[in-house]
């Protein structure tokens, strides 16, 4: 059972962990949103863990779901990340057959990637899981409080 710290340790019986004074980094906004991530981040792969699926790879999933047909370079370009770091998300959600390339009616250069059958019964899965996870963080605040934060988290990386 967890106590309150109490001279720099915080204690849970067996195991005595120090507390440290995180000095400057406690007035700093990324360091808040890297310790949030890291919460937030942990209990989504406890939650998740069954699914074998990373964040990265149910975001694409949901992606692909709302936009059928979408390309590799579309992907990369919404979730920020590179081409090669895409194909490589979309090669392991294939192998699993969750994810299907089809060559583009409009142009023969382009694949148009589509759930498939096993794809929407797993995001189906998934989705039931992570609403319970999100659940958890968004009951930590108040409506208003949540409309608040995802503005504000909004301004900072739509405005780079």
């Amino acid at each position: 059972m967890s106590k309150k710290p109490q001279d720099g340790v915080e204690s849970d019986d067996a195991h005595a962990m120090p507390r440290l004074d995180v000095g400057r980094l406690g007035d700093l906004l990324g360091f808040h949103l890297r310790m949030a991530h890291v919460a937030i981040y942990r209990d989504f792969a406890e939650t998740t863990a069954d699914l074998a699926l990373t964040q990265k790879q149910l975001a694409v999933m949901e992606l692909v779901a709302a936009n059928p047909g979408t390309s590799q370079i579309d992907l990369a370009h919404t979730l920020g990340t590179d081409r090669a770091t895409m194909m490589a998300l979309v090669n392991r959600l294939a192998a699993r057959d969750l994810i299907e390339r089809r060559p583009s009616s409009a142009d023969r250069r382009r694949q148009e990637l589509h759930l498939t059958k096993e794809g929407r019964a797993m995001l189906t899965r998934a989705r039931k899981l992570i609403d319970i996870h999100e659940q958890r963080f968004v009951d930590l605040f108040s409506l208003a409080e949540m409309d608040a934060l995802l503005a504000a988290l909004k301004r900072i990386y739509e405005e780079r």
